[in-house]
């Protein structure tokens, strides 16, 4: 990789943690993605949850179909099912079978569209067995939904009272912990013993690398701010920091960029999720540059994502200049409009 003050050189990165819905929104929000990564891993919450092998290869086909309508032949879109308490072990070796990337562990009711979500853990056990036997990956949103458990706490319970046992019970299987927000997960990712296989990662998402809960209530309630898992306090931005620009090979790539139409997240019980993608790639550089650790923004952006997935890594280069950009405040969404993070701001980093 290649620096200069103003300039930045490096292979095309992945997004290892992406929505881009369904239906007539799909367009708007894909060519934003399409436009600054190779690959990346589509998320399965959709209503009704993608949750066979049928299943996805219909919804990858609306996406083949969006793409070659917006003319963009560069981008693979990777598949994954969303794990139920009724998943079987027939229906994991399909999809391993036929090229989905991984399982989607929701909590039930963890986030947007979480509601067919895994119950408990033990009705899971042979569709686990199956995917540690194979070395299919299991994609954890890592909080815990019990109302007795503080919003700002459910990360940390879920790793002692879920992540830990699991990883017991199944050493060899493979675990993303995704959009981790904690300082708790951020070590507990680095710090597991493996015994030398590559069991365990984690991806990190442009909003928890550069804002606190303080930007959600900022001169009042800022809902294009407001995600889950929710921001932390600045002590757990900093750990996200520490371990994303470290060159641990552990910490990837994923901004979750979820849309949501501007009235679903300004309104009475507004919607979770920030989306990111118009300008996913000036957003991590930032983040890299506040520390002086633009040098290790290749390998999380590039490299370790798709050596943990088995993947080859890509070979297109990009390039970021130290161009400021304007980031517009609103953007289409079917027959809405999106409200993008940053909306109104200029940054600092631009796609050449």
């Amino acid at each position: 990789m290649s620096n200069s003050p103003t300039q930045i050189q490096l292979i095309q990165p992945d997004d290892w943690h992406l929505h881009i819905r369904d239906g007539e929104v799909m367009k708007d929000v894909l060519a934003d993605t399409a436009r600054q990564f190779a690959r990346a891993i589509i998320m399965p919450n959709l209503k009704p949850p993608v949750t066979t092998v049928d299943l996805a290869k219909a919804y990858q086909g609306r996406i083949q179909a969006n793409l070659k309508l917006l003319g963009l032949t560069g981008f693979t879109p990777l598949m994954t099912l969303y794990l139920t308490d009724n998943t079987s072990a027939d229906e994991v070796r399909k999809a391993k079978a036929e090229g989905i990337i991984g399982f989607k562990l929701y909590p039930a009711g963890a986030t947007t569209n979480s509601d067919a979500g895994v119950s408990d853990l033990k009705h899971c056990d042979a569709a686990l067995e199956a995917m540690q036997a194979i070395g299919m990956p299991l994609l954890v949103h890592g909080e815990v939904t019990g109302s007795e458990v503080d919003i700002f706490d459910r990360e940390a319970v879920f790793i002692d009272t879920i992540l830990e046992p699991l990883r017991k019970k199944f050493p060899d299987l493979k675990i993303v912990f995704e959009h981790i927000t904690t300082k708790q997960a951020a070590h507990y990712v680095r710090d597991a013993v493996t015994g030398g296989k590559n069991t365990i990662a984690a991806t990190i998402t442009p909003q928890h690398l550069l804002m606190n809960r303080n930007a959600i209530f900022a001169g009042g309630i800022r809902p294009h701010n407001y995600c889950l898992p929710v921001l932390k306090r600045e002590e757990h931005r900093l750990a996200l920091i520490d371990v994303a620009t470290s060159g641990n090979p552990r910490f990837f790539l994923g901004t979750d960029s979820a849309p949501h139409a501007k009235g679903a997240k300004e309104a009475a019980c507004g919607c979770a999720g920030c989306y990111s993608a118009f300008n996913a790639l000036g957003l991590y550089a930032e983040a890299f540059e506040s520390v002086g650790k633009l040098d290790q923004l290749e390998g999380f952006a590039s490299f370790f994502g798709p050596d943990f997935y088995s993947l080859p890594r890509n070979t297109k280069k990009i390039t970021l200049a130290k161009q400021a950009q304007q980031i517009p405040d609103e953007l289409p969404l079917g027959d809405a409009t999106i409200v993008p993070l940053r909306a109104g701001e200029s940054i600092a980093w631009s796609l050449v």
